[in-house]
């Protein structure tokens, strides 16, 4: 297992780190262990192999780490407090993303500067900070070395995923070395799917033209933002995985579900968030303020009849059934309304992003009241206006995920570069 310091070009940066994962994951695949449901195969997370090394690769560094509640062991040990009580380990600061280190924070907020009363570490906040302003903060942490380890869901517009861009941009710009520590992709890395983001429509909900569904882990993110995306290169390093597969779900991993922000309560949810989530750009409830959200869909005034033209595009994997729900806060907070709720009932068939488009084609359809929200939040979540613009002019299903082809072709063949896993 090697998981020796390397500074890496923009260009030496595909070859050096290509032949760190086949030398560092063969072993794992061949020697079996107690994990997953892939023929006894053991995962073991960026974590667990830097643990396992005795932390080597931090050696002689003041570290700090970007994380929230998802950075925890497959015992439910947060890894700061782990750290924290390694004396192999200098770890000085936190970093922490949107809704927070601790998580207490809702969609949109953090928790702002503090020490931390478990270990009495500074915890600093990186939410909506970037460039010169978050290079700033790393500077006066004095740390060296900025580890980040945080659950993804796979959605571009899951912030996480531009919180460890910035973070490696400010990095360096502030001299720090990045290491990225990888968890599974909880929705598999089979495959990129939906609309690519267009420059001018770049937001913390997606700086870079990636798709919609990217099908990647966090470490293969962090290596096609240095390759393709970051001006300057970060001083990376990537801890990545043994013993997943593309294919596998997230119950594959048999790790501890936590839920990476409030309204991802279950893998179930980040299933079809990536799709659903686009009921956000809508003036439809997103599920939010239900035990359910981005599974639960619905507005005052929408009946049975959303469910039936949504069966009836006869969409892969999924069923949709009439729902009635009264969100206990967000849109329609303590109303009773109307819509459908999603059951998957074949995961490898599912598309997330077509099912997504469908759901907002035949609201448009049966809802007279179906509105887009007036800030056009629909095209940052998309990308551009392509989407909006098409069902607008009443484009059905196929002809919208046919809009986006090209562009997610392109993206596919430079994706095709980062991934290493198989």
């Amino acid at each position: 297992m090697n998981l020796s310091r390397r500074s890496l070009s923009r260009r030496g940066l595909l070859a050096a780190t290509t032949a760190a994962t086949l030398t560092s994951a063969a072993p794992a695949a061949a020697a079996g262990g107690g994990g997953g449901s892939g023929g006894g195969r053991r995962l073991r997370t960026g974590f667990e192999r830097l643990a396992a090394d005795g932390y080597a690769l931090l050696d002689g560094e003041r570290v700090g780490i970007v994380t929230n509640p998802t950075g925890v062991t497959r015992d439910v040990r947060h890894i700061v407090d782990v750290m924290h009580a390694d004396e192999r380990v200098d770890l000085v600061a936190v970093f922490g993303p949107e809704h927070g280190f601790r998580g207490t924070a809702q969609a949109g907020g953090s928790e702002g500067r503090y020490d931390d009363p478990a270990t009495g570490l500074p915890v600093y906040d990186t939410y909506q900070k970037s460039g010169k302003a978050l290079a700033d903060i790393f500077t006066a942490a004095r740390v060296d070395t900025i580890v980040f380890d945080i659950q993804d869901v796979g959605a571009r517009f899951y912030t996480y995923i531009w919180t460890l861009f910035d973070c490696m941009e400010s990095a360096e710009l502030a001299g720090k070395r990045f290491v990225v520590l990888d968890r599974p992709n909880p929705v598999t890395g089979r495959g990129a799917y939906g609309p690519v983001l267009h420059k001018e429509f770049a937001t913390f909900v997606g700086r870079q033209p990636v798709s919609q569904a990217h099908g990647m882990t966090v470490t293969e993110l962090a290596l096609l933002f240095n390759g393709e995306f970051l001006e300057r290169p970060a001083d990376l390093e990537t801890v990545r995985m043994t013993g997943w597969k593309r294919s596998d779900f997230y119950d594959a991993s048999r790790l501890p579900w936590v839920p990476p922000s409030p309204n991802m309560p279950t893998p179930d949810t980040a299933l079809v968030y990536s799709g659903t989530c686009l009921f956000e750009g809508t003036n439809l409830s997103e599920g939010r303020g239900t035990t359910r959200p981005f599974e639960l869909l619905g507005a005052e005034g929408i009946d049975r009849k959303w469910a039936a033209a949504a069966n009836d595009v006869g969409l892969r994997g999924v069923d949709f059934r009439e729902a009635y729900f009264a969100p206990t806060f967000s849109k329609f907070q303590g109303k009773t309304i109307g819509g459908v709720q999603l059951h998957v009932h074949d995961r490898d068939a599912y598309d997330p992003v077509r099912t997504g488009i469908a759901l907002l084609v035949t609201a448009k359809k049966v809802w007279s009241g179906f509105a887009w929200r007036s800030d056009n939040w629909i095209d940052k979540l998309t990308g551009s206006t392509r989407v909006r613009t098409m069902i607008h002019a009443g484009a059905d299903t196929d002809e919208v995920v046919g809009g986006w082809q090209e562009d997610l072709a392109r993206f596919r063949a430079v994706r095709r570069q980062y991934l290493h896993y198989r």
